[in-house]
């Protein structure tokens, strides 16, 4: 693949760059001789840049219905982000270098770096080997899951045999070409990866360096995955194995609503920290200059003593809403990572959807006063079945884990379950539409990488 290729002869330079630390084998310039990272430290450098290592894509964010820009703003922005916006069949135009798809696989392409070396390490089965296999392995699964999700339909167990999936490489070899697995097979391998990282990685959420996973983060990707696949059985039981080691819920009353960075990278409910590729700034930069504002539709659904539209929003002078920095503080891209309250979310859904209708609005509850202002007595949300108690989980979900790159793929799942969601637009004068369950909703394979590999183009 273009991405893997150009790796071969950049991948050690740039991590040179960009590395906190050296070691010698960052230092060689691309050659015929360069020496392969064959140490731990090498292994440990390469998964700790983040730079690198913790970003996932921006199209669906830039896709999805959080927000809106003007028609003077879309005649700037670059033609990728043009046709993301309005839903066109033809996303790229000429633009070439993906990075929703490209730099997944440079991500891969180091987590297989590390897994062969650690096969041929003396050291394999040493505490921190173990540990660093754990790591590549979640690395790898995360860019599979971002893939898979951008570049493949929602998954439907009926027919996830036949659906195209996503090349998986396992190897870090550049000569050979990689074709399109099932979706199924993708799947398989994201859950293989994820459960033998379980087994390894360490039990506790960290305390800082949050770019690196935990078992807490592990079972909490699995739990995102399986709620995207609509087996919520399965999500339910890893939130909860998640939930077990660490539950942490910030009381939003101890936040500056003022602030225009209200969370920090090391806040109490983050579990691990990733954030979207720094493309499409007209469409999902988060600061107060940037053209894109928060749909006033989504605005309107938040209460006055509601503390997340302060905390999550800034007014801009043209009085509407722009998003502020993301749930890890940093950048000025979403946060895309694990955090407790997907997780309270996950888990109350689920006991929505098998009839536990008191128990989901508990959960649901527990997370809620702690996003109320509390100057004003938090009214517990009731419901009287369980679909009553699904509805309002699903719209605190909407509310609670906005511009986080979810909605986009929530969008998919939904529809798949026929809430039948339809997307409207309307820029100069011109109204274009996305109905549910449509072919655009999967995102199209770059046309470099076509041309290079020969695999398969999405319908779109």
């Amino acid at each position: 693949m273009k991405s893997i290729k150009k790796l071969v002869g950049l991948s050690i330079l740039i991590l040179g760059c960009v590395a906190c630390k050296k070691s010698d084998f960052l230092n060689k310039k691309p050659s015929t001789a360069i020496t392969d990272p064959s140490s731990l430290s090498d292994f440990e450098l390469l998964l700790n840049n983040n730079i690198v290592m913790n970003n996932s894509g921006g199209l669906s964010q830039a896709s999805s219905d959080d927000n809106e820009i003007p028609y003077s703003t879309y005649q700037v922005a670059s033609v990728t982000e043009r046709n993301a916006y309005i839903w066109n069949k033809d996303l790229y135009g000429d633009e070439i270098n993906i990075q929703d798809w490209n730099a997944c696989y440079q991500q891969v392409f180091y987590a297989n770096v590390v897994l062969e070396g650690l096969a041929k390490s003396d050291s394999a089965t040493s505490v921190k080997a173990q540990y660093l296999k754990g790591w590549a392995l979640f690395a790898r699964a995360f860019a599979f899951y971002d893939l898979t999700k951008n570049f493949c339909k929602a998954y439907d167990v009926s027919s996830a045999k036949q659906d195209l999936g996503i090349p998986l490489r396992l190897s870090s070899g550049i000569d050979y070409i990689k074709s399109r697995g099932t979706l199924q097979e993708s799947y398989d391998q994201i859950f293989s990866d994820l459960n033998t990282s379980v087994s390894i990685l360490p039990r506790e959420r960290l305390s800082v360096d949050l770019n690196r996973p935990s078992r807490t983060a592990a079972y909490a990707l699995l739990a995102r995955i399986a709620l995207d696949m609509r087996n919520y059985e399965l999500a339910e039981q890893y939130a909860d194995q998640s939930l077990s080691l660490y539950s942490t819920l910030i009381d939003y009353n101890t936040i500056n609503q003022t602030s225009a960075t209200p969370f920090s990278k090391t806040n109490n409910e983050l579990i691990c920290n990733y954030g979207q590729q720094g493309v499409y700034n007209y469409l999902t930069s988060n600061y107060s200059g940037s053209a894109a504002r928060v749909s006033p539709i989504l605005i309107a659904l938040y209460s006055p003593n509601d503390l997340r539209l302060k905390t999550y929003f800034g007014e801009a002078p043209d009085g509407r809403y722009y998003k502020k920095r993301g749930y890890n503080g940093m950048g000025l891209y979403p946060f895309t990572g694990l955090a407790t309250d997907e997780l309270y979310l996950i888990k109350a859904e689920c006991l929505a959807r098998r009839g536990e209708t008191q128990l989901a609005i508990d959960k649901l509850n527990q997370l809620l006063i702690n996003r109320f202002d509390k100057s004003i007595r938090y009214k517990p949300l009731k419901a009287s079945s369980s679909v009553e108690a699904l509805s309002k989980i699903l719209l605190e979900r909407r509310k609670e884990l906005v511009w986080r790159g979810l909605r986009w793929h929530d969008l998919k799942r939904l529809n798949k379950e026929g809430a039948n969601i339809t997307l409207t637009r309307i820029l100069n004068g011109v109204k274009y539409t996305l109905p549910p369950n449509d072919a655009r909703y999967i995102f199209p394979i770059p046309s470099d990488e076509i041309a290079l590999s020969g695999i398969q183009q999405n319908d779109r």
